[in-house]
């Protein structure tokens, strides 16, 4: 391993940080960065990416534009690529079912086999960190940031997927971070937004959060990412995040979890950190508490004052040298075992990225993660004469839902329908919508034969759950289809047919109108429970 003596301090600090950039070629400011600045890491977002071909050729750029100022190792180029709804890769790469879809599969050789199979698409176009998977277990309903990107609720569950895709990552060659410890999954509150408390007790933390952060560690994690999360239980004298606590990071997951790897920070501009301890102050301390790389994902200003911000801390003292030199040589073990220079892509970006292998991996778990909550009236599969009309209500919703690059449920879920029956309308409904329009909804439903409603959160928005609620008093055949979170029936407990995709991708709903139209059997099992409903847990089916 590269000696950490033989480094300067500047050379040895940019190997702490990651940052991000803006466009499809290396931005100035990320060249400055990378050569005047010693980074040592990138992530690259939606905005860096238009075609396999591209991804390839920015990833070639960034490494050489690092090896031509001296760097001794490659540049770590991440991606949060979850699959699912947050993926960041768009056409560019098979998509891929998300965390809660496979949940709904509980199959280990599928995991790995999805992590594996993104691993190697991710690696031919010069990406070889992916910030996932997520091992967060979702035990609250209302959580707004995490919900279907959790395998599911059950702690066990989720350690045995959460398992298997670290180790599928590994057979690609792909530094997989576990997310987001010590655990997001019990919050109300997005961190984008403000600091999340959650008030569990260690005992609580050990049954069930850490659960799967244990798993994946024993299964060789290379990295794991740390929450914007205030924990009292671990961090009794001050309210931070855990990303800057030295109880959570040095105690909790260094010394009693005996981790070694390589821990991250969540970005800083996230208003968890920059509205509260500010980004510069925030860099200072993630090193202090005993992580390795500094995320700072957007913007330049920020990112040359984190740097400058952690140099004078360390010559002024308030950041130990020791400290920098064992994060430096932990950063610098990784980049040993998975990076050498001469292991780097190829110029060209193989045909098979994307390609029909993939692609039928894609379809075969889709399909087996399609779950029929509730058949109660066997409607399904639907059995209509030529000339039945089917309508398709969607209520728009302001919700900021979208990761990554996707069309409306609506438009995909039309398209699909279109293929298996003619006569197919729809009806969108705006989330300003006027008692004119929401009369005309209504009527145009009593006039059809079959309604179908995809729901995007309905649990927690009023206007998409009365909606449905009164597309059910017309008397007419109703489907509803939870395009996202499965807690939507929560709203609509009388609904007697319900469907869920986990998420509204064109795969997804695909396989969603196989299972409508009777093409394939459901068999996908819900990951999580739905509270309060009759008859609890029930599955009916007459498949």
């Amino acid at each position: 391993m590269q000696s950490y003596t033989s480094m300067t301090l500047e050379e040895q600090l940019g190997q702490l940080f990651v940052v991000g950039f803006w466009g499809t070629t290396p931005s100035p400011e990320i060249i400055d960065l990378i050569q005047n600045y010693h980074i040592g890491g990138i992530i690259l977002f939606s905005r860096n990416i238009s075609d396999p071909q591209q991804v390839l050729e920015l990833t070639e750029s960034l490494q050489r534009s690092a090896k031509d100022a001296g760097h001794r190792h490659p540049l770590l180029i991440a991606i949060d690529h979850e699959n699912g709804m947050v993926q960041r890769l768009g056409k560019a790469v098979t998509q891929f079912p998300g965390n809660m879809a496979l949940g709904a599969i509980g199959s280990e050789q599928i995991a790995y086999a999805i992590a594996e199979a993104t691993g190697r698409e991710l690696k031919a176009l010069g990406i070889n960190m992916n910030l996932a998977p997520v091992v967060d277990v979702n035990n609250n309903p209302a959580n707004p940031v995490i919900g279907i990107r959790s395998f599911g609720e059950d702690p066990l569950q989720v350690a045995r997927l959460a398992t298997a895709t670290v180790k599928g990552y590994q057979a690609a060659g792909i530094i997989s971070s576990l997310k987001h410890f010590p655990g997001h999954g019990d919050t109300a509150v997005d961190s984008h937004y403000a600091l999340p408390t959650i008030s569990s007790t260690l005992q609580r933390l050990e049954e069930v959060e850490l659960v799967p952060f244990r798993s994946g560690i024993e299964a060789g994690a290379p990295s794991v990412m740390i929450a914007h999360i205030h924990f009292p239980s671990l961090m009794q004298d001050k309210v931070l995040p855990a990303t800057v606590s030295s109880a959570v990071i040095s105690e909790l997951l260094r010394k009693q979890l005996g981790y070694d790897g390589v821990i991250i920070s969540d970005c800083l501009e996230m208003k968890a950190i920059a509205d509260t301890l500010g980004v510069e102050r925030g860099a200072i301390m993630v090193l202090q508490a005993s992580s390795d790389l500094v995320l700072i994902s957007h913007h330049y200003t920020l990112q040359r004052a984190g740097i400058e911000a952690v140099r004078s801390a360390v010559q002024s003292g308030e950041l130990s040298p020791e400290m920098i030199r064992q994060a430096v040589e932990r950063v610098l073990r990784l980049k040993e075992r998975f990076l050498p220079w001469d292991r780097l892509p190829a110029s060209t970006s193989p045909a098979w990225v994307g390609g029909k292998e993939h692609q039928e991996l894609r379809d075969r778990a889709y399909n087996l993660s399609t779950t029929l909550v509730r058949n109660d009236a066997a409607l399904l599969p639907l059995r209509l004469e030529a000339n039945e009309r089917i309508l398709v209500v969607f209520q728009q919703t302001d919700t900021n839902i979208v990761e990554g690059k996707h069309s409306t449920p609506d438009e995909l879920l039309l398209q699909s329908i279109r293929q298996y029956h003619a006569h197919v309308d729809t009806l969108s409904l705006s989330s300003r919508r006027t008692a004119e329009e929401y009369q005309e909804v209504l009527q145009r439903a009593r006039e059809s034969d079959v309604i179908i409603m995809p729901t995007v959160d309905a649990f927690l928005d009023q206007q998409q759950a009365q909606l449905m609620n009164s597309l059910m008093q017309t008397g007419q055949r109703v489907v509803g289809i939870g395009v996202r979170n499965p807690y939507d029936l929560l709203a609509f407990p009388q609904l007697r047919t319900y469907l869920v995709t986990y998420e509204y991708t064109q795969p997804a709903l695909a396989a969603a109108v196989r299972v409508l139209f009777g093409e394939i059997q459901p068999q996908g099992r819900l990951p999580v429970t739905l509270p309060a409903l009759y008859p609890l847990g029930h599955q009916a089916s007459i498949y």
